[in-house]
């Protein structure tokens, strides 16, 4: 299959999405599984991952209420507090739930950038993998040197860095990420997921060869083994539509053999996900 890995939905909400900045007016809207579905069809993908967008229990559920009436969505990332001291009883309800597969937490809006290690946040990573959950690292490179340690203290977790850690494309700017970055090689549980990037670029004036070194650093660190395709729509509409994130994709790693093509379109989402 070939699976968009990183998708939103959401009734828009001026405190709820107060991130959703005056620049970011074209997402300012309510967005729909059925609005994404014929934008999918055209580029043959045949399902998705909905992430959640707010930090609550009830966009989890929500979420989940929506992969249920759209078989297109074949997982769910969605929210729980990994601080709570009921973490345990938490993970025990949502396990009853066939298509969550994991967590994530907006670590990179935290005020301390070495928020992953918090002991109460590592107290509730430790049950995920009881469940088989992953979890979906979200950062900015400030954070990775953070993000190192985290994941050094869970072998045993599933992980993937979101947006690639959100490099400085704007500004062509590839160091300390691209060091600090590099070092996740050594980490097989660690995936690296190229969905948002134009969230990272100048929206209004991008070339698919700004991007190129980003891929190339990430392809050289991760292989095609832990590289995931995601659009991060309807964020992405700030600087692409749907259509030209993927052909940006395919503009990246067309290059590759067909076998690792179709690891990143979908084979490595299917497996890291158990989709």
């Amino acid at each position: 299959m070939r699976i968009d890995s990183h998708q939103h939905y959401w009734f828009y909400h001026p405190v709820k999405d107060a991130w959703i900045t005056d620049e970011m007016n074209m997402i300012k809207r309510d967005f729909a599984p059925g609005d994404v579905w014929p934008l999918m069809q055209k580029n043959n993908i045949d399902g998705c991952v909905a992430v959640q967008a707010d930090q609550s229990e009830n966009e989890t559920k929500y979420l989940l209420s929506l992969a249920g009436q759209h078989p297109f969505i074949k997982g769910v990332v969605g929210w729980v507090d990994l601080r709570s001291p009921d973490i345990a009883d938490r993970l025990e309800y949502f396990s009853r739930f066939r298509l969550l597969k994991g967590f994530r937490h907006i670590v990179q809006a935290e005020k301390e950038d070495d928020f992953l290690l918090r002991e109460d946040f590592c107290n509730g990573i430790k049950y995920l993998s009881r469940y088989n959950y992953t979890y979906d690292i979200l950062i900015h490179p400030r954070h990775l040197k953070y993000a190192l340690q985290f994941v050094e203290r869970f072998p045993g977790q599933k992980f993937v860095i979101d947006h690639f850690a959100k490099p400085f494309i704007k500004h062509k700017a590839i160091e300390p990420w691209l060091s600090d970055l590099s070092k996740f090689n050594a980490y097989p549980n660690v995936y690296c997921k190229m969905a948002g990037l134009v969230t990272e670029a100048d929206w209004e004036n991008w070339k698919k060869e700004d991007f190129v070194p980003y891929f190339e650093a990430v392809l050289n660190i991760f292989s095609a083994d832990r590289i995931i395709f995601g659009t991060d729509w309807p964020v992405c509409l700030t600087g692409q539509s749907y259509d030209q994130v993927c052909e940006l994709t395919q503009y990246l790693a067309g290059g590759l053999s067909v076998a690792d093509q179709l690891k990143i379109w979908g084979g490595n989402a299917e497996t890291f996900y158990n989709l």
